[in-house]
């Protein structure tokens, strides 16, 4: 099995936050706290170490008491750049990514990830959660910010941006992966959701979901 403390969580919050009006997404307020806290608490308890990917007010995000880096490659280059900013940074076998805008993702999200990962000998294993389809229904779909990855996948991810990719996807076809789907009885189906206006953010205060 994958040991917690051989997992680093990070918390992804490095986006220009333009569907929020340009603001620091990750600063916004969730139930009292900064909405990238909330949710590096909620990583927290789940893995061994933890690290935040930012861009800008780095003061406020290293007052949250754990390690701030911003991307390795500049011009806001997408959840790619923070994923390739953490394994670089990253001193543990197995790195774990969350963004800083669904911050009632499943406090298991880590354990089934790695079990996942663990049973099936890949080097990346990704959520998948039911979201609307548009036609009144619901299908499962990744959540491919979700990503247990194994370090060993940092030159592997260099190539790729290099080359120009930014979808994260693509790059993880390139590699052997599991989905692991987050659609079982007494899973929260509002536990992916991301806030991406502060509507939203609002909306999702106000749940039931711990």
């Amino acid at each position: 099995m994958i040991d917690t403390q051989d997992i680093t969580g990070l918390v992804l919050a490095g986006g220009r936050g333009s569907r929020m009006g340009g603001v620091d997404k990750g600063l916004q307020n969730f139930r009292g706290l900064p909405l990238a806290l909330h949710t590096l608490m909620r990583l927290q308890m789940q893995v061994g170490h933890v690290m935040v990917n930012a861009n800008r007010n780095l003061a406020a995000y290293e007052a949250f008491g754990a390690p701030v880096w911003p991307d390795v490659i500049a011009d806001y280059a997408g959840p790619l750049a923070g994923f390739l900013t953490g394994l670089e940074r990253c001193e543990t076998p197995w790195m774990l990514t969350v963004p800083c805008d669904t911050p009632l993702f499943p406090l298991d999200l880590a354990a089934r990830l790695a079990a996942a990962a663990d049973q099936a000998g890949a080097d990346i294993a990704m959520a998948a959660a039911p979201e609307d389809d548009g036609a009144g229904g619901t299908a499962v779909r990744t959540q491919p910010v979700f990503c247990l990855l194994r370090v060993d996948l940092l030159e592997s991810l260099v190539a790729f941006t290099q080359a120009g990719g930014r979808k994260i996807d693509a790059w993880t076809a390139q590699h052997q992966h599991v989905v692991v789907p987050f659609d079982q009885p007494g899973d929260d189906p509002l536990a992916f959701f991301n806030a991406n206006t502060l509507a939203e953010l609002h909306s999702l205060e106000g749940s039931g979901t711990p």
